[in-house]
């Protein structure tokens, strides 16, 4: 499997942008084999340059996203991104992870400080780490991997000091190793072009890649940015109240409006796409083909 870092050099020189998916490992039996051999063989189709699979609350799904990184690595022959996070974790664990991440064939970790199990503030696990940029560090010092980190255009939900703060904390991420970034999820793209433009005028010159849903269900949605501090636009809120609980007319809407949102981002100069499949096939792949990137 390749380097990250490595795809994105290559996608560079040839002026194409990347196209990566994210999953999450599912909670039941029946999602796992909807996922595995259905969701993700369609979303194949669309050709993308690699995935990425998320990691539960305080690491609760550690074993399965392994599972599912190393069958997508397998049994599709595409490059993983597995997502490790601070959370309940010493740094003799983390070691022992980054053992287990190398057996399954995985170069690639987005490093992230996480979310706790039950919710509420951040707490480190004595012996651990309090910051991502320490992890990103950690993960660096033992070789052998490209590294990603997350980025937030809004800035973070937790970061009660504002955004440029934030940002100065991603570019510390990025010092200390981070490859590339892939950023939350936004609706409003003014919000990644001033994100964007504000660490290159600071500096950073990885790739920062657009993070992007296709909104399947208004009600859903609007659970989601209230959890991770995104914003919806007025107009776009006016739109969702007014579809309600659609979801057939929600999930042909968020095709339009996240075609027309990706389609402005690679205009304007993103390196890539990283799509929030939610795992589903059908929305994502619908606008990878209205981009004519499937």
């Amino acid at each position: 499997m390749e380097l990250i870092r490595d795809i994105y050099a290559a996608k560079r020189a040839t002026g194409k942008p990347i196209i990566s998916l994210e999953f999450f490992p599912p909670k039941t039996d029946e999602g796992d084999r909807a996922l595995l051999e259905k969701h993700i063989p369609t979303l194949m189709t669309t050709r993308p340059d690699f995935c990425s699979v998320t990691y539960g609350a305080g690491g609760s799904t550690r074993d399965k996203t392994l599972m599912i990184v190393d069958r997508i690595q397998r049994e599709h022959n595409l490059t993983a991104l597995a997502h490790l996070t601070c959370v309940n974790h010493t740094r003799q664990q983390v070691a022992e992870l980054l053992e287990k991440i190398k057996t399954v064939g995985c170069k690639n970790i987005l490093a992230l400080r996480g979310d706790p199990p039950t919710g509420g503030e951040f707490v480190a696990t004595p012996g651990g780490f309090e910051y991502s940029s320490q992890l990103v560090k950690f993960i660096r010092e033992q070789g052998g991997f490209s590294i990603g980190c997350a980025g937030f255009p809004e800035g973070h939900i937790a970061c009660k000091e504002g955004k440029l703060v934030d940002w100065s904390r991603l570019k510390e991420k990025i010092n200390e190793g981070a490859d590339f970034v892939i950023t939350q999820m936004f609706f409003d793209n003014a919000d990644y072009f001033q994100f964007r433009d504000h660490l290159t005028k600071n500096g950073v010159n990885v790739p920062i890649i657009p993070g992007i849903i296709s909104i399947v269900s208004a009600t859903q949605i609007k659970k989601f940015t209230v959890m991770c501090g995104a914003k919806i636009p007025p107009a776009l809120g006016a739109k969702l109240d007014a579809i309600g609980t659609d979801d057939t007319a929600a999930a042909e809407f968020g095709i339009e409006y996240c075609t027309k949102q990706c389609e402005e981002l690679l205009r304007c100069g993103a390196p890539g796409l990283h799509f929030y499949t939610l795992n589903k096939a059908a929305s994502t792949v619908q606008v990878l083909k209205n981009l004519k990137q499937a």
